[in-house]
Order: structure tokens, then C-alpha cells, then sequence
């Protein structure tokens, strides 16, 4: 009895695996170091020893090369944001926001050119590869800190304003971004989570892009002064820093 018969993969399949494992970690590499643009079906071919043609029947040219690191760049992002608000207090949801939001500048300063692919201006070599793509962080990101901010708001604590203080052609892309994330919020709430995402992800911005390097060499202490900030707003007590 041969492999494929006892149910395992044949050895030109494990090949194939290999081959592709080492294909992604090869774009990762090279996009770090060079930035999409240097990202080429040539370049990762010549770094795992293979002709560019091989490698389409997996990856369906550049665009499903470039769309392969997306996914694994947002897929890795989301596991290293939900470990580390695990890692809190479960009843302490002022450290769990303050770890998720730490952990996407954490993640960003390390993974400067996954970050320009995933939120910044490198999103746009992929944001035309597939119709769901600019759902795919706020479903994904964005749920994840939906689910936090519903229990602020079931606390019942939470000041928001109401929905017909929020200007109309606001209130409508609020209404829209929640149901993105198929949340069920006041839109008041889902207000105040963009407006959390709109500082964090300036900060983040700021630092992995160098802005204002000349006096803010090490972000670090804006992005502290920042959350400080947004946990008061929220009626939470910042002074727990998260594990």
C-alpha cells in the first residue's frame, strides 16, 4: 500500500506544500526588505531556486502573490492582537484595549512593509485583486475590538452621543462601517470606536513612517500619552499597563 493509498499526501504533493511555504516566506522577506514595489515574481523565483512559470500555477501571477502575503500578513496581525488581549484580566477590559491597541503598533513598528500593505499606501496593489478585500481589516480588526466595546457598552457606563447628534452624511458612513463588521451597536458607540481607530492608527502611522522624526524619534511615548487619553474618554482607568 503507497501513501496515497493509506490517505497521505504523495511526495510531489509535500513538494508542492513546500514549495509554496517557502514562496510566501520568501515575498515576506523580500517585501520587507524592498517594499512591495520589489516584491516580483522574479525576485521570490530566484530565491527559492525556481523559474517564475513555475510558480503561476500557484499563485496566479504577482497579484496572487502580492494577495497570498495580504492574507498572511492579516492573519498573522490578528493572532498576535487577540493573544494579547487573552493575555489580560478578563474582568480588566481597560488592559484588554489598551493590549489590542499596543499590539497593532507593536506589530506595525516590527512589520513596517506589512503594515504599508495591509493599511497603508502599498494597499492599493491589492485592493482591486478581490471585491471583499476592504472588509477583510475592519471584519476582522475591527470586530475584534467591536466585541470589547460591546461590553463597555453593556456596562452601561459608556457616554455616547445619540444618533441624531451625529451629522447625516457621518451618521450614514458610521452606519455603513458598522455593518462591515456586522455589529449591532448605537451608532453613537461605533462612532466613538472610529474615532479610537483614527488616533491609533495616526500614531501608528507617525512612527512606522518616520512623521515628525526629528523630535519624535521613539513614538512610544506619544502612543502612551495617546491611550491614556482614549481610556479616560471612554471612562475607563488607564493606570494598568497590560501584561
Amino acid at each position: 500500500m503507497n501513501a496515497t493509498d493509506r490517505g497521505l499526501p504523495s511526495r510531489r504533493a509535500r513538494l508542492r506544500e513546500q514549495l509554496v511555504d517557502e514562496t510566501r516566506q520568501a515575498a515576506r522577506q523580500i517585501a520587507a526588505a524592498e517594499g512591495i514595489d520589489g516584491l516580483t515574481l522574479a525576485a521570490v523565483a530566484r530565491a527559492v531556486g525556481v523559474s517564475p512559470p513555475a510558480l503561476y500555477r500557484y499563485f496566479d501571477g504577482r497579484n496572487g502573490l502580492v494577495r497570498a502575503l495580504y492574507d498572511d500578513m492579516t492573519a498573522e496581525l490578528i493572532v498576535i492582537v487577540e493573544d494579547a488581549v487573552q493575555r489580560q484580566d478578563p474582568h480588566d477590559l481597560s488592559s484588554r484595549l489598551h493590549a489590542g491597541s499596543r499590539a497593532v503598533f507593536d506589530w506595525a513598528l516590527a512589520n513596517r512593509a506589512a503594515f504599508d500593505l495591509l493599511m497603508g499606501s502599498s494597499y492599493r496593489a491589492v485592493e482591486t485583486t478581490d471585491g471583499d478585500l476592504p472588509h477583510i481589516i475592519p471584519r476582522e480588526l475591527g470586530g475584534l475590538f467591536g466585541q470589547l466595546f460591546t461590553e463597555l457598552w453593556q456596562r452601561g457606563t459608556l457616554d455616547y452621543p445619540a444618533d441624531d447628534e451625529l451629522p447625516q452624511p457621518l451618521r450614514e458612513q458610521v452606519n455603513t462601517y458598522q455593518q462591515a463588521m456586522n455589529l449591532h451597536l448605537p451608532l453613537g458607540v461605533a462612532y466613538l470606536m472610529i474615532t479610537c481607530w483614527r488616533q491609533i492608527y495616526g500614531v501608528t502611522c507617525m512612527a512606522v513612517y518616520g512623521h515628525f522624526g526629528f523630535a519624535f524619534g521613539d513614538h512610544h511615548a506619544l502612543f502612551h500619552d495617546m491611550i491614556t487619553n482614549l481610556l479616560k474618554t471612554l471612562g475607563l482607568n488607564p493606570d494598568t499597563d497590560p501584561r
